[in-house]
C-alpha cells in the first residue's frame, strides 16, 4: 500500500483509464492521497500556436481542469483524499515532473497493447518507466 499515489489519466478516453484507476484504488488505503494528473499536450512548435486565438491555451487548460474535476467526482470514492492536477506539455515529461514535485511513492499509468511503431518510438508508459525515480505500476487497458 502506498501513501502518495500519482494516477495519470486521459479524460478523453474513458476506456483507457479503467484499469489504471482500479490499480490505483487497490494500492490506496484510508490514509493515502491520490493525485490524479491529466496532461494536455502542447502545440510542439511555437509556429503552430500562432494559428490559435489569443488566450486559447488558458481556456483549454481551464476546460481540462473542469473536466478532470468531474472525472474525479464520478470515479474516485469520496472517502479517499484526492487532488486533481492538469499539466501542459509532453505527457511523459509532465508525469515524471509531477511525481517528483508531489513526492509520490508510486506512479500508476495505463498502457495499450503496443503497435509496431510503439516498439520503435516507445509509448508514454515506457518512457515514464525509464525516467521516473519512483516505482511505476503499468496497468494494461
Amino acid at each position: 500500500m502506498a501513501k502518495k499515489i500519482l494516477l495519470a489519466v486521459d479524460i478523453n478516453n474513458e476506456e483507457t483509464s479503467k484499469a489504471p484507476l482500479a490499480a490505483a484504488l487497490d494500492l490506496a488505503h484510508e490514509d493515502s492521497v491520490l493525485h490524479v494528473i491529466c496532461v494536455v499536450p502542447d502545440f510542439g512548435l511555437p509556429q503552430v500556436s500562432g494559428f490559435f486565438p489569443e488566450g486559447y491555451e488558458k481556456k483549454m487548460l481551464d476546460a481540462y481542469g473542469d473536466a478532470l474535476a468531474g472525472w474525479v467526482k464520478a470515479h474516485v470514492p469520496g472517502h479517499l483524499t484526492c487532488k486533481a492536477h492538469v499539466a501542459h506539455g509532453t505527457i511523459y515529461v509532465e508525469v515524471v515532473k509531477a511525481a517528483d514535485k508531489l513526492d509520490v511513492d508510486v506512479i500508476v499509468i495505463g498502457s495499450h497493447r503496443p503497435a509496431l511503431s510503439d516498439y520503435l518510438l516507445g509509448p508514454n508508459a515506457a518512457r515514464v518507466v525509464r525516467h521516473a525515480r519512483q516505482s511505476v505500476y503499468v496497468a494494461r487497458s
